[in-house]
């Protein structure tokens, strides 16, 4: 029970604008419903399309610093990306077959935004 007590003691002790954006989350060990699982995974979606719209920035900015458009498409660069990608996949135990073609279809698609905003430049 004490323990109990200074967790919800140290949870009180956070500002409310923090207690309000924490997010519940289970492991998916831990859930027991389909509406368990579906909730977590729609959490997930929302966090990675907000990590999507970060890299899509990055991906802009390239195109504005880019001298030329032959620059836009760098293919040893693609496959450095694929190399740490996989890596990490490994080390968090996400199966390659998943990671390679998510980001290959990944990047395709960013070269391709890259393009249109290069060509866009005035």
């Amino acid at each position: 029970m004490a323990g109990a007590q200074v967790s919800r003691a140290h949870s009180l002790a956070r500002p409310a604008r923090w207690r309000k954006r924490l997010p519940m989350t289970l492991a998916p060990k831990d859930c027991r419903t389909m509406a368990e699982l579906r909730a977590e995974i729609d959490r997930l979606d929302a966090a990675l399309v907000g990590l999507l719209a970060q890299r899509q920035a990055y991906i802009e900015r390239a195109a504005a610093i880019k001298s030329s458009r032959e620059a836009v498409r760098d293919e040893a660069r693609v496959e450095e990306v694929i190399a740490k990608v996989l890596a990490e996949a490994r080390a968090k135990g996400l199966n390659v077959s998943i990671a390679e073609p998510v980001w290959r279809t990944l990047i395709e698609y960013s070269i391709a935004h890259e393009f249109e905003v290069f060509d866009a430049r005035d």
